[in-house]
């Protein structure tokens, strides 16, 4: 039987009882689930939901606006081939529409219907977006510093918008005060934001013809897309589905990169701003659990200095490819592990560009010495 589960004790609770923690506040995750095979895929559902069998319960009526399913673009980046997965076509622009699609559908199903997100941008419009397409109330926690483009879509969608000063720790840490007044389905904590996240892996499975690729290179602020693309693509190598593990790689700003730091195994620097504003977060609440995705998978930590970001913030946009910065460290650090050896000529790289360039219009107006106006 599926359960919520407390990696670190062990601890278990049922599932049919909503809850976003454990004792203490520790993070939950799910336990292990079978994985599905290509049979039980619904190829007449053209989102994620045509992994639905591979999630937790069945709901009859998800809130789905058609995420998923994101184009697997080849470009020769670096003198080498990479698939760059375009999530950013999604109905919000970013990554998180997987995320909280799933996790909004199931908790509408066990009878929640007012959320709180705390969010440095995405994560907030992505819940927001969802919470108003499921008739969902949505209380949206955001640091000040948040760009503008991504608080009034949250506004847009309906959600009550409140702006936290200080860092993107400071806000998630006034989150978890408030949560004991409204249901706290935060896209770092709820382990159901994570079955969303998973279904990229069964995607890239399927987009690659059923075969896993051999890196996968993330972006990563507190892990959810790593710890998703380590749940999938576990899952489908215990349906035997695939034969090994894609490397993961996770990639974040020397400016705010404890996960990435922890596994190269270096001193972790000082925290500092950093233009790829989606992966500030000082306190993974994950970290344990995104470390060990990272080093069973054989993969492990890239850290980007700010010069490195904006370079490839502007390479890829010199290739068409318009992504927010926090997107463009992929491509950052698909450079430096080809030239370090870790990634080989001929292996099948695959990188996840998380968000847009709209979401980021002054932040590459400012790379590019230009007025964003």
């Amino acid at each position: 039987m599926i359960s919520y589960v407390d990696p670190r004790s062990g601890e278990t609770f049922p599932l049919e009882v909503p809850r976003w923690c454990g004792t203490g506040q520790a993070p939950l995750l799910l336990s292990p689930m079978p994985g599905i095979g290509r049979e039980q895929i619904d190829r007449s559902t053209r989102s994620l939901w045509r992994y639905r069998a591979a999630l937790p319960f069945q709901v009859e009526q998800p809130i789905t606006m058609g995420e998923g399913c994101t184009p697997l673009v080849p470009r020769m980046l670096h003198g080498a081939q990479a698939y760059l997965k375009c999530e950013w076509f999604m109905p919000t622009g970013s990554f998180k529409d997987r995320g909280a699609s799933v996790m909004l559908s199931l908790l509408r199903a066990q009878g929640v219907a007012e959320v709180l997100e705390d969010s440095s941008g995405n994560g907030g419009a992505a819940v927001a977006a969802y919470a108003a397409a499921g008739g969902m109330g949505a209380i949206i926690m955001a640091p000040a510093s948040t760009s503008p483009a991504k608080t009034v879509q949250m506004r847009a969608h309906g959600a009550d918008v409140e702006l936290v000063p200080g860092t993107r720790q400071d806000t998630s840490d006034a989150a978890v005060r408030r949560a004991v007044n409204v249901f706290y389905a935060s896209h770092n904590w709820h382990p159901f934001f994570l079955q969303g996240t998973k279904t990229l892996a069964y995607e890239l499975w399927e987009d690659l013809g059923f075969e896993p690729p051999d890196h996968v290179i993330i972006p990563c602020g507190a892990g959810s897309n790593v710890l998703g693309c380590h749940i999938g693509f576990s899952e489908l190598w215990r349906a035997g589905m695939i034969e090994r593990l894609p490397k993961l790689w996770a990639a974040q700003p020397v400016n705010c990169g404890p996960i990435a730091a922890d596994a190269l195994g270096v001193p972790r620097p000082d925290i500092q701003p950093t233009i790829a504003e989606g992966t500030a977060i000082a306190a993974p609440i994950r970290l344990p659990e995104v470390l060990d995705a990272l080093s069973s998978s054989g993969g492990g930590g890239v850290l980007l200095s700010e010069t490195e970001i904006e370079l490839a913030v502007m390479e890829l946009a010199r290739a068409g490819i318009y992504v927010e910065p926090t997107s463009a460290q992929a491509s950052a650090a698909f450079a430096k592990l080809l030239a370090s050896g870790a990634i080989g000529a001929g292996e099948t790289v695959v990188l996840v560009l998380t968000g847009t360039g709209l979401k980021a219009t002054p932040r590459i107006a400012e790379i590019l010495g230009v007025a964003a106006g």
